[in-house]
């Protein structure tokens, strides 16, 4: 699937341990043995050195092989059909449902070989049958959360991290920018994203952002590493204030509480003042216990749908 974007391919990643397949497929490295040993549905290659990998063109051939597994064909079937019909087999099967896993795959291969022809051939295809907020919830976010695991196993390395992020920064904010450009704000209570000090990952609240503006909501985005103390001023201006942040990487375990306690005391004044924040960190604290004022949503998609 996908095979046609896969023709402008460059050689920055071409070769995979098992561990590597496992992580980027989700299939078991015990499974690709057992498809490699007894039906030889992979070739692996070795080094120099006799270290065992595996190519792109492997990659690519079990990412066929497990959607024709997992659409029943048993893989002693699939072992008999010619190595060039197996891509077109899995064209001739797909469904519209299966568009969402294809994809990822396919910005994978993106991100793998800074790939940004095929990012955007990718993204192009998907705007056929999805809007961008429908290609965010997805096939993005699954394909964020992949990243970070990839990431943590060795399989990539944050330059592959850095650059998918980019890509995907770069059509939130144009998405934005035609969002705002058609929108009239329809309600007097204004939005104030931001992330605390030494917080970078934006890509949640930028999205954040889109859909408020998209509601018709007065959205004010103020980026990454806000101190709190610079927060006060906003409400020199507005009375009706929701603030918005996510907590990725920061504040550490340790001083979340205190973070959240002393915003409390700094700037929730009036019931009129709120603070919603997301993000992983959330989990090293108990939600039912902040202070008042502070809402937690486990998603974005809950946040919104309170809007």
């Amino acid at each position: 699937m996908f095979k046609h974007f896969y023709k402008k391919m460059n050689n920055i990643k071409n070769s995979f341990s098992i561990k590597d397949l496992e992580n980027l497929t989700g299939i078991k490295a015990h499974t690709i043995r057992i498809w490699e040993k007894r039906y030889n549905l992979l070739e692996p290659k070795r080094t120099d050195t006799n270290i065992r990998y595996y190519d792109l063109e492997s990659f690519q051939k079990l990412l066929n092989v497990s959607y024709l597994n997992n659409n029943g064909y048993k893989i002693s079937k699939i072992a008999t059909i010619e190595e060039q019909e197996i891509p077109q087999l899995v064209r001739e099967i797909a469904t519209d449902s299966d568009v969402e896993s294809h994809a990822i795959n396919a910005f994978k291969l993106a991100m793998l070989n800074f790939d940004q022809a095929l990012f955007y051939k990718t993204y192009e295809s998907l705007l056929k049958e999805k809007d961008f907020e429908a290609i965010f919830y997805d096939i993005f976010i699954p394909l964020l959360n992949e990243t970070g695991i990839l990431w943590q196993t060795n399989t990539i390395t944050p330059a592959h991290e850095h650059f998918i992020s980019m890509l995907i920064r770069q059509k939130t904010l144009l998405n934005t920018e035609k969002t705002a450009f058609n929108q009239v704000n329809k309600s007097t209570k204004t939005f104030v994203l931001y992330l605390p000090e030494n917080e970078i990952h934006e890509l949640g609240l930028m999205f954040i952002n889109h859909q408020l503006i998209n509601k018709g909501y007065h959205s004010i985005f103020l980026g990454q590493s806000v101190p709190i103390e610079s927060l006060v001023d906003l409400l020199n201006y507005y009375d009706d204030v929701t603030f918005i942040s996510y907590f990725t990487i920061k504040p550490h375990k340790e001083g979340l509480l205190k973070y959240l306690n002393d915003f409390e005391q700094l700037i929730i004044k009036t019931p009129k003042t709120k603070l919603w924040i997301l993000g992983q960190m959330l989990s090293t604290i108990n939600t039912d216990e902040l202070p008042n004022g502070i809402e937690a949503f486990e998603t974005i998609k809950s946040l919104t749908q309170t809007l």
